[in-house]
């Protein structure tokens, strides 16, 4: 197995039979939990993990014959982790950031279907998950300033 493809299915991950995405998105979870980052951290580990998933992801797609192939959940690491970026810091946020992140990237509204069909390669698996993860981060950085 090429160290890119395993990078890009974090592992075993990608192949757990049901759900490999909300999987991904579970183990961002986690390590987001247990790592809790500052804000510093936090950017330079999204910034890596954003590159990373694009160079893996692209290879990845090759290697697995198939566009996004629900194997690559790198984009959802990724994804979640952008979804809780600046926000406090409590299990509450990161579990409605899980739950907001999964309903977009499931849902994939306006204009997320697009970005994922518009674009190819490593750019295009990851940016639809980016979009999602916009969507999250804009819904709870609402969610904090109304409360």
């Amino acid at each position: 197995m090429s160290i890119l493809k395993y990078v890009a299915t974090l592992g075993f991950i990608g192949y757990i039979p049901f759900a490999p995405g909300t999987f991904g998105t579970l183990t961002a979870f986690i390590f987001f939990i247990l790592l809790r980052p500052s804000s510093f951290i936090h950017l330079i580990l999204l910034f890596f993990v954003l590159l990373v998933g694009i160079i893996s992801s692209h290879h990845a797609e090759r290697l697995l014959n198939s566009k996004d192939s629900r194997h690559i959940v790198i984009d959802e690491f990724c994804g979640y982790f952008l979804s809780v970026l600046f926000i406090p810091f409590s299990i509450s946020y990161a579990l409605a950031a899980f739950f907001l992140f999964r309903f977009f990237d499931i849902l994939k509204p306006f204009p997320i279907k697009k970005i994922e069909a518009a674009l190819v390669g490593g750019i295009g698996v990851m940016a639809d998950d980016i979009m999602a993860a916009i969507y999250t981060n804009i819904i709870l950085q609402i969610w904090i300033l109304v409360h």
